[in-house]
């Protein structure tokens, strides 16, 4: 039976690289919303890129349930910020019957700082095709964020500069 991976966590924390790992270990799809996002819409979308997200979303969730139903795994590598994201991505599995796992790779707060301005770094020189974060994004994330809960059975992935012994 095919299961469905989901990485939660903040941009920058790790949550693609490990994504890569899951889908070599599981021969799994990876569905990407910043991938679709960047792709059809570029990096400038303003004020629309909320709207873009959610559309996004939910066509890879529809995209998920076809390819878990084709007995594909399926990692969904979009961050899932808020528990009520989280809880909706259980129910639409968990009510289906499918296996589901969270996985957070957690990072400390000035090691996720460092490499948002990394990045940012590798896009201004061309090197990185991704969303630039200013300050002002980068505060709208830090407020946006719920990190997990103990109660959310969410597998915690330690990484370089996490509050989690390695």
């Amino acid at each position: 039976m095919s299961k469905v991976f989901l990485m939660c966590g903040r941009i920058c924390s790790g949550k693609s690289t490990y994504a890569r790992k899951l889908r070599e270990k599981h021969k799994a799809v990876i569905l990407s919303v910043d991938e679709i996002t960047l792709a059809l819409f570029g990096r400038d979308v303003g004020e629309k890129h909320d709207s873009y997200v959610e559309k996004a979303e939910e066509y890879l969730y529809g995209k998920a349930l076809e390819i878990l139903e084709s007995g594909i795994n399926v990692v969904l590598d979009w961050g899932f910020w808020t528990r009520q994201e989280r809880d909706y991505a259980r129910d639409l599995f968990g009510s289906r019957g499918i296996e589901y796992e969270f996985f957070y790779p957690e990072i400390s707060p000035e090691e996720w700082k460092r490499r948002v301005q990394k990045r940012d770094r590798e896009i201004l020189e061309g090197r990185l095709e991704a969303y630039y974060v200013d300050e002002g994004l980068m505060a709208k994330f830090e407020g946006i964020f719920e990190p997990p809960e103990p109660d959310e059975e969410i597998t915690f992935i330690p990484q370089p500069g996490s509050p989690l012994k390695e």
